[in-house]
């Protein structure tokens, strides 16, 4: 599996827009959810990679980049909409920065938290995708 964009349904309304993520949105159980937000300018989230766990993300709010690292390449994803969310399969390395001003970005994960499922050097990332291939 692939990182791929999803659209999660949107009901608009003239009194304002309502998204719903229910269990045909994501293509798992989720098991953890959580939120990051007041981001300070600069910083950045996540760096690292889950050997089992699967995430979704949504940018409830702002916007921000995620960089992506499947082993041989990367790619860079902004989330910007509220009902547009980015599957991330287990595997591959992520990192979120350039968080606007009041961006929250919203976690779905498959998982809940087990510290033996990080991965967090980059070059132990490398090295257990080249032992895989």
């Amino acid at each position: 599996m692939t990182p791929k964009l999803i659209q999660i349904p949107k009901i608009e309304d003239r009194r304002g827009n309502l998204s719903v993520i229910e269990k045909e949105t994501v293509p798992f159980e989720v098991k953890r959810v959580y939120y990051l937000y007041d981001v300070p300018a600069g910083a950045e989230r996540g760096g690292h990679a889950h050997k089992n766990l699967k995430q979704f993300l949504v940018a409830l709010s702002g916007s921000f980049d995620v960089f992506l690292h499947d082993g041989k390449q990367e790619s860079k994803i902004t989330l910007n909409k509220p009902y547009e969310g980015l599957l991330i399969p287990t595997g591959v390395w992520r990192e979120i920065k350039n968080f606007s001003s009041g961006a929250v970005c919203l976690v779905l994960a498959s998982e809940v938290f087990e510290e033996g499922d990080y991965i967090r050097e980059f070059d132990d990332f490398l090295k257990s995708k080249n032992n895989c291939v």
